[in-house]
Parts: structure tokens; sequence; C-alpha cells
């Protein structure tokens, strides 16, 4: 305490560590903005990938922050003194450190391959564990930050979400294929249930034509529509509609549904619900 107390006495070397504390934090939060700024300008831009940006700012930041504490700290006599009296234990503590810090380095890792390799970045959309979906919002040296669709962040390891098996509807081509299926009753006209669906998607905003020219000259339809199934009580159909991405194709899907389900109604079409038939045993006389 009295060694504390003699050297704060110091105002010129109490000035100088606070000066680089200060210096630090300031000199990161300019840095952050900076980033943040110029990936703000550049969203817009065709093909712009600001998930390199996001995890440089994230490593600038963190060696900012290391580097500026470390020579603070260093400035101070007291702790020069603990530091070189604790070197003959360095070797004890890198060991103990290393073994304390494998997570935590394992997560700096994964994050460097996943901004080098690219399996997902800032903005896909991704399903993880066949439950968690939403769009990647943020990829730091220790996490990845998912959005849901219910605007909750699901914030998973890097080194977990590396090994993991997922979705990704944006990675190398947006477009989607979008699965609409309709059982309609075995009584009810496969030609004209194929007609309504065909028809109510072909005339949707979001539906696209992934046709190749070859396919457009041999006739095959913008939409297909087949029958896929024959289940207990109807026959299963399933139309192939093309949209632009995910979100376009989750609007579609609801539409063509209730769109559908419009004309069916208005044309006789129908569209079968589970019933149960129950008898009644009559007991013997």
């Amino acid at each position: 305490m009295e060694k504390f107390i003699e050297y704060f006495s110091n105002i010129e070397q109490a000035v100088t560590v606070v000066a680089i504390l200060a210096g630090t934090i300031l000199l990161a939060i300019i840095v952050k903005r900076a980033f943040s700024g110029f990936i703000k300008r550049s969203s817009g831009e065709l093909d712009n990938d600001p998930t390199n940006y996001k995890f440089l700012q994230h490593a600038l930041v963190a060696v900012i922050y290391l580097s500026g504490f470390s020579f603070a700290f260093w400035n101070i006599p007291l702790l020069q003194h603990i530091a070189q009296t604790a070197l003959a234990g360095a070797g004890i503590l890198a060991i103990a450190v290393g073994f304390a810090s494998q997570q935590a380095l394992g997560n700096v890792i994964s994050g460097i391959f996943i901004v080098m390799f690219k399996p997902y970045r800032i903005n896909d959309r991704i399903l993880v564990r066949t439950d968690l979906r939403g769009i990647v919002e943020d990829i730091n040296l220790r996490h990845t930050v998912i959005r849901n669709f219910e605007n909750q962040r699901i914030i998973i390891p890097n080194s977990v979400i590396s090994n993991e098996v997922l979705v990704n509807s944006n990675f190398e081509d947006d477009k989607i294929c979008k699965f609409v299926d309709i059982g309609i009753s075995y009584s009810s006209d496969i030609d004209l249930a194929r007609k309504i669906i065909t028809e109510e998607a072909e005339a949707h905003p979001h539906c696209i034509d992934n046709r190749a020219p070859e396919d457009i000259k041999n006739g095959i339809p913008k939409v297909t529509v087949r029958v896929v199934m024959f289940a207990e009580s109807s026959v299963n159909l399933r139309a192939w509609v093309w949209a632009a991405d995910p979100q376009s194709a989750f609007v579609m899907g609801c539409d063509l549904n209730e769109a559908i389900k419009k004309r069916f109604d208005a044309e006789g079409i129908v569209i079968p619900f589970p019933q149960r038939t129950i008898s009644y045993l009559e007991k013997e006389k």
C-alpha cells in the first residue's frame, strides 16, 4: 500500500498511465466506428461481403485493448517488479494458461477458418442442428451470432459451429426451389387440380423462370406439377416453383397455399381431411 501511495504521488507517472488507458479506449472506439461506417457505406454495393471486415474489426479492437492495457500496466513500477519476480515461474504459468485457454484459442482459430473458407457469411440464412435457423448477424473472435425469425439471438461458439453440418440457403446461389405440396381426394380431377396449381404459381410475382434455353426449346414448363404419392385418403401433388431468394420463397409458398385453396373450393376440388368411422357392435342376446 505504501508503495502504491509513493508511486501515485508522482503525478507525471500517474498522468502517463491514465493517458495510455484513455488513448487505448479512444483508439479502439475510433477503429470500431470507422469499420462500422465503412461496412454501412459499402453495404449497398453489389456482391459486397462484410464478413471479412467485421472479423478484422473485432481482431483489431482486441489487439488495441491488449496492447494498450499491457503497456499501461508495464508503466507501473510495482507491477514491473511483480512481473520480474514471477518470471521464474513463467514456464509453469504458461502451461497453466495454455490448458485454461485451449477452448478460447480454439474459438479464435475456428473463427479464422470460417472467415477464410466461408461456409457461411454475414447475412446468410442458415440452419444448424435441424432446429437452429436464422440469419448470420456477426462473426467475432469467440462466437457466431445468428438472429432467428423471432428476433432472438443464437450465440454459438466458433469451435462448435465449425464442426456442425449446416444448411446454407445463400451459399453460391440464392435461388430456391420451393416445394408446394397439396393433397386432393381420390374422386377429384387430377388434371384440373394440376392446371389450377400451375396457373396460380406462374401468376405469382415471386415466381421466376429457372429454365435453361434448351429446356424452353424442349417444351419443359415453367412450373412442374407431378403426382408424388397415393396416401391413405389423398392423392398428393407437388409443384416445383422457383424464387429468387429464401425470403421470397417463403412468402410465395404462403400465398400459393391460400390462393390454391380458394381456387379448389370454387372449382370443386376436394382437399381431404382425416375422418374416422365408428361402428357399435350390438350385444348378443
